[in-house]
């Protein structure tokens, strides 16, 4: 359908082709090398989403990769790996399968033992999953890996779903949001980054990397994105400049972060309009195509590989250029009946 602008231009409102999986050919010449580099992902739950796409993209440039999934999605994630449901989820293009060093159990709203209260630790869902805190984690990665080159924090939905970037009220508005979920919302999804970087940082060899995952709506507003969430996501973006400058001046590491697109994952469905935001993208951004998984991943590989080694402090956006736009083009407001 094609509509008449204010302005002469036109524009054309099309709809999203059916969805599916499809991989982003890597373009031929310089090449992203992490052979030899160890990579520690938080967040991963399953095959659909962005973490899953990050961990793809590093062990196609050859890192080895350890994972920290959602104690109460571990055993899910753990089963379905051993049964080959994400079999075709993992092949490689070199012909081989992405397979994981070592893969924990984590909650990443706890730093330590003494923070767990009673009610989850006795929970049946952490019955027997050991060690599971920040500082744990750590402490093991550190003596089965040694120190490691990159961390990723890829935590993205709430504990009534399967992981642990959004907050419980997420679908309430602000006007809504409890102090309790609001705080929540800020632990899970902010403060957790921040937490890592005290606990992986002294860990991590000088010239790694560390990313996370954030979204437009820490600086725009995105109603239906409630409970706090685009504060939590604004303190993100914001601690991401600070850990630049005292993780790169204490630990000689770099972080970044990525601002995606929207994107059909389970985490992303506990928000509860993520199909309109996907639609909304595609008619209005100016590459008019549906985001991959594997776009947000290659460019998560780039940006932790040497290739990026003056990037620090960075929000990098990863959504057609949706982000530019201060104009929606498939606004019923803009049309106009052309003239015969």
């Amino acid at each position: 359908m094609v509509r008449a602008m204010p302005n002469g231009l036109r524009t054309v409102v099309a709809r999203p082709a059916a969805s599916g999986r499809r991989s982003v050919a890597a373009a031929a010449g310089l090449s992203i090398d992490l052979t030899g580099k160890k990579a520690f992902i938080a967040g991963v739950a399953d095959d659909q989403g962005f973490g899953w796409a990050i961990a793809k993209a590093l062990a196609e440039a050859g890192a080895e990769i350890s994972l920290g999934v959602w104690v109460p999605a571990l055993n899910i994630f753990e089963t379905s790996f051993r049964r080959g449901k994400f079999d075709e989820s993992r092949k490689l293009s070199n012909g081989g399968m992405l397979d994981f060093a070592h893969i924990y159990p984590m909650d990443a709203v706890f730093d330590t033992p003494e923070d767990v209260p009673e009610e989850v630790r006795t929970n049946k869902r952490y019955a027997g999953a050991g060690a599971f805190t920040v500082s744990e984690i750590a402490e093991r990665v550190k003596a089965d890996v040694g120190n490691i080159d990159i961390v990723v924090h890829s935590l993205a939905n709430g504990p009534e779903v399967h992981s642990l970037a959004n907050g419980p009220e997420v679908t309430k508005p602000l006007l809504e949001t409890s102090r309790k979920g609001y705080l929540a919302a800020m632990s899970a999804s902010s403060y957790s980054f921040v937490s890592m970087m005290q606990r992986f940082g002294p860990i991590m060899n000088p010239g790694g990397a560390a990313i996370s995952l954030t979204y437009i709506a820490s600086e725009d507003v995105i109603p239906g994105y409630g409970g706090g969430m685009s504060s939590a996501k604004a303190a993100l973006e914001s601690d991401t400049k600070v850990l630049a400058y005292e993780a790169g001046r204490k630990y000689q590491v770099r972080v970044n972060t990525i601002s995606a697109g929207p994107l059909g994952s389970r985490a992303a469905k506990a928000i509860g309009f993520i199909d309109d935001m996907i639609r909304y993208s595609y008619a209005n951004a100016p590459v008019q195509k549906e985001l991959a998984a594997q776009e947000v991943g290659n460019v998560a590989a780039f940006l932790v590989s040497p290739l990026a080694s003056a990037i620090t402090g960075h929000c990098c956006y990863v959504d057609n250029g949706l982000n530019i736009m201060g104009l929606a083009m498939d606004s019923k407001t803009l049309a106009r009946e052309e003239s015969a």
